[in-house]
């Protein structure tokens, strides 16, 4: 696998990480629950170090945007899906405007 490969793999799992951390900050409540808080500081390192891998081959600009949409777009399927959240016609409509920005850094 090539160097470029490597590097949008390790930044789409960095970005799934991204959305489970975040998720692991609602139930850690603040850092008082142990188990909660130790998963999700796992999560933030193990995201910010695939994060920094992507970043040594691709440009930090359109990574970190890359790594922030892969985020947003997973933790809106993932609380909708399985933690009761609401997916209208307004978040769709924002993620549409996320991606269109990628593909416009990406085009620059």
């Amino acid at each position: 696998m090539s160097a470029t490969t490597v590097a949008w793999i390790y930044l789409f799992i960095a970005g799934l990480l991204e959305a489970f951390w975040a998720i692991g900050l609602k139930y850690s409540e603040g850092f008082s629950k142990p188990i909660p808080t130790i998963l999700t500081l796992c999560l933030v390192v193990s995201s910010f170090f695939l994060l920094s891998k992507a970043m040594k081959v691709l440009p930090v600009s359109f990574t970190y945007a890359i790594w922030c949409a892969i985020g947003i777009v997973s933790l809106v399927l993932i609380e909708y899906f399985y933690l009761n959240g609401v997916l209208n016609f307004q978040k769709i409509i924002s993620i549409l405007f996320i991606l269109i920005g990628i593909v416009g850094l990406k085009i620059s």
